[in-house]
């Protein structure tokens, strides 16, 4: 469900040429964590996707006013910490299902985050929402460097994702009322064409279609999906799902 492009990983990623804006991730198991924190480390510094990749996970028809880049003044800022780190299945990241209780999102799968506080870095909070959450040790973190900020216009937040590395799978902690489980995504996955589909559900009497990824029978959709979409658009400009078939 993919656009695939063509270009090998070993000769993107050794290549001293500069960022190959179409790395591919075919053999995703095969990178050690050393490896794609060097590529990101760059990649991370040259222009995002931005906008343009996370409107690709959008909801559709999108909610009227909204733009992904927008940063409306009564919105408040929260960071998410997007965590790679070696797994079973090759590089994975961390997700959390929410408590179902919790008022916003709540049973959704989402990167651990939340709200910033005053005078916080986006990163800090990112690692600290991390800790309380999931129990992530500080320690255990490399922070990299942040994507693209993304208004999610439902709960009024400008999120922005923090892109960091774990040589090691870190020991987990689950908050008890705030994270249902763990979701462990290979990156791998998002590069797969049978971890895309669509859905769709009802808002208001409105029908709404989205795209979502896949992993262990979670549907992963919204905003977590458009951080997702845009960290594959770091290695390949061209990831978007298909076009939505009408039922």
């Amino acid at each position: 469900m993919w656009h695939r492009s063509p270009g090998t990983i070993d000769k993107s990623v050794e290549s001293d040429e500069g960022t190959d804006r179409r790395v591919g991730f075919t053999r995703a198991d095969s990178w050690p964590i050393q490896r794609l924190e060097q590529f990101l480390s760059k990649r991370l510094l040259e222009p995002l996707p931005g906008p343009d990749a996370q409107r690709r996970f959008a909801p559709v028809p999108l909610i009227d006013g909204w733009s992904p880049e927008q940063t409306p003044e009564a919105a408040r800022r929260a960071a998410a910490l997007l965590l790679i780190y070696p797994g079973s299945d090759g590089p994975t990241i961390v997700l959390t299902l929410r408590h179902a209780a919790l008022p916003t999102h709540g049973g959704q799968i989402s990167l651990p985050g939340g709200a910033m506080e005053p005078g916080e870095s986006a990163a800090a909070a990112a690692v600290r929402e991390a800790q309380e959450e999931i129990g992530l040790a500080p320690d255990d973190v490399r922070v990299l460097g942040p994507m693209s900020p993304l208004w999610i216009a439902v709960s009024n937040f400008v999120l922005t994702p923090i892109v960091s590395v774990s040589s090691a799978p870190p020991v987990f902690r689950l908050h008890a009322h705030e994270v249902e489980a763990l979701v462990e995504l290979p990156v791998a996955r998002l590069f797969s064409d049978a971890s895309i589909g669509w859905a769709h559900r009802n808002r208001g009497g409105t029908r709404i279609d989205y795209p979502y990824f896949e992993v262990g029978g979670h549907v992963i959709w919204g905003a977590t999906a458009m951080v997702l979409c845009e960290f594959a658009c770091l290695f390949d400009s061209d990831r978007a799902p298909t076009a939505r078939q009408q039922d």
